[in-house]
């Protein structure tokens, strides 16, 4: 239990280790769920808590922007206070978050109240997700690691997917369940953990928090900038001064954290060839696969006209080939065939993506679904080679670091995503409604007003701001399913566009030579197990102390 690490090179795959394995993933499995779940029952929430606009796209961002802003703390908490500690910690506090969101009061201070314990629930996950991560990582010799992490993003993935399926549901007895549900699975999740017996790993070593703090600004500035400029305008001071400001914040941390005896980020890893690229590779690959999330489900809703729980139905066509694609991800990765992995699952994600939009005017599902399957399988096979491999090019004392790193840039690239789409969405449905509208005599301010209802409510046709249109009210609704699928259309070329900067980072960035079936200990991972860089880190790293 004290401050040694144990070399995970040489830990048998036993059943104590699938037993921490279980207890991991039941921990992660509410940060999983609640990427998702919130998102398919905001409608309910927005109209329960009369939210405004603004504050419903907060409730779904602030979790997200939290993750990104506070994943690098969490990562080195993990390993300077200890791998366990961290899990429940962080459990604790993510479930304390959820009972307070689900408690949200009714009236002026709704809004307020939920964001804030929604920041609040993205900061346990940032303590527990990378200590949970770097756990399962030491649990494992290298030749099961890849195995043992596509079981952990397979099951994640899965679990992110009943999210939108269980809120559908949930959302029906009251939305406020939908936080509540949490309780017993954090209950579960630590009980599985103390008799797993997880050992409290750590290195003794001051933590960065001034570092944390200047990456923690930088990126919550660039989400913000970015996620507002359709309400500020993106020429207008604010937006601008967000998303320079946070730009140069962030450079600024990387450069105070290069001059920094103990820092935060071990800017040295990013010397290492394929851990620099694959962290690019995630950072894109993310910006695509969270927002799939959410505007396939609000296309489910608004452009096909579903309820809540059939949209979780549709977003399962997703994932019938993502779990699969994980593990596929994770047996290229056991066999030195990361790059592979990498390259042609993002490309081919790209292509899936882009047939899938080409197919979102149709408003047909069956239209749909071939390339719905393809696009889930590639993502996955991307993220989790692309994740694993990054993690195993640093030494074993430092996986929650590393994890730390690789989550960041997920989490940030997911809040990116979020938010660049978010504003090319709304931006895309007004100026489309207001020309389809235009031709049934309806002026530009009562058409931004219906555009906006609609994407609050679901698309339902019960919608008050256009059955006030009277006997214009069903052509007015059919018009709008079919701009909106106009403008998915365009979000999700984005998307495409996103996997297929993935594929060209990979590309540049990963040795053809290379195979990486991971390092663990010794650092990268070269035709014979070792790079000069991975030893070159590790003499680093024994000259500190």
């Amino acid at each position: 239990m004290g401050g040694g690490v144990a070399d995970p090179s040489e830990a048998p795959a036993t059943g104590a280790g699938w037993l921490t394995l279980a207890a991991m993933i039941v921990v992660v499995s509410m940060a999983s769920i609640d990427m998702t779940i919130v998102a398919i029952a905001a409608p309910d929430i927005q109209q329960g808590l009369r939210l405004s606009s603004t504050g419903l796209q907060w409730m779904v961002s602030s979790y997200l922007v939290s993750l990104a802003a506070l994943f690098a703390l969490g990562g080195r908490l993990a390993d300077v206070v200890g791998h366990r500690t961290m899990v429940i910690s962080g459990t604790i506090l993510f479930t304390f978050a959820s009972i307070m969101c689900g408690a949200t009061p009714t009236g002026s201070i709704a809004e307020t109240w939920l964001i804030a314990f929604r920041v609040l629930q993205g900061a346990g996950a940032a303590l527990m997700f990378p200590a949970a991560l770097a756990i399962v990582v030491a649990s494992f010799p290298i030749e099961h690691r890849g195995r043992a992490i596509a079981t952990f993003f397979g099951f994640a993935g899965l679990l992110t997917a009943l999210g939108p399926f269980a809120g559908g549901y949930l959302t029906q007895w009251t939305w406020r369940s939908i936080f509540w549900v949490n309780v017993p699975v954090a209950i579960l999740g630590l009980i599985l953990t103390f008799m797993a017996k997880v050992e409290n790993s750590r290195v003794r070593e001051p933590i960065d928090w001034r570092g944390a703090v200047l990456i923690a600004t930088g990126m919550a500035a660039s989400v913000i900038g970015l996620q507002q400029a359709s309400t500020w305008g993106w020429t207008s001071t604010a937006t601008l001064g967000c998303i320079i400001g946070g730009a140069v914040v962030i450079g600024f941390f990387f450069e105070f954290e290069r001059r920094h005896s103990h820092p935060l980020i071990r800017v040295s890893f990013f010397s290492i060839r394929t851990f620099t690229a694959q962290n690019f590779v995630l950072l894109f690959a993310s910006a695509a696969f969270v927002p799939i999330i959410f505007f396939a489900s609000i296309y489910a809703q608004v452009a096909l006209g579903w309820s809540t729980s059939n949209a979780g139905l549709y977003l399962l066509i997703f994932f019938v080939g993502y779990v699969p694609g994980v593990q596929i991800g994770g047996r290229l990765l056991d066999q030195g065939r990361a790059r592979t992995a990498v390259v042609w699952g993002a490309f081919v994600a790209a292509a899936g993506l882009w047939a899938w939009s080409a197919r979102l005017q149709d408003l047909s599902e069956n239209q749909q679904w071939p390339w719905m399957v393809v696009t889930g399988f590639a993502i996955a096979v991307v993220m989790s080679s692309a994740n694993t491999d990054a993690i195993n090019q640093v030494p074993a004392e430092n996986y929650g670091e590393a994890t730390g790193i690789t989550q960041t840039a997920r989490n940030y690239g997911a809040a990116l995503g979020l938010a660049i789409l978010g504003t090319v969405l709304s931006t895309t449905v007004r100026t489309k409604t207001e020309g389809s509208l235009a031709t049934l005599g309806i002026d530009k301010s009562q058409a931004d007003t219906i555009a906006a209802s609609l994407q609050g409510s679901g698309g339902g046709k019960s919608s008050g701001a256009i059955s006030q249109l009277g006997s214009n009210a069903e052509q007015a609704f059919q018009m709008i399913r079919l701009d909106f699928a106009q403008a998915s259309q365009a979000v999700f070329r984005c998307l495409a566009l996103f996997m297929l900067i993935s594929g060209v980072a990979a590309v540049i960035g990963l040795s053809r030579s290379r195979q990486s079936g991971g390092a663990g200990a010794s650092g990268g991972a070269g035709p014979s197990g070792t790079t000069e860089v991975g030893s070159h880190e590790r003499s680093e790293r024994s000259g500190e102390r």
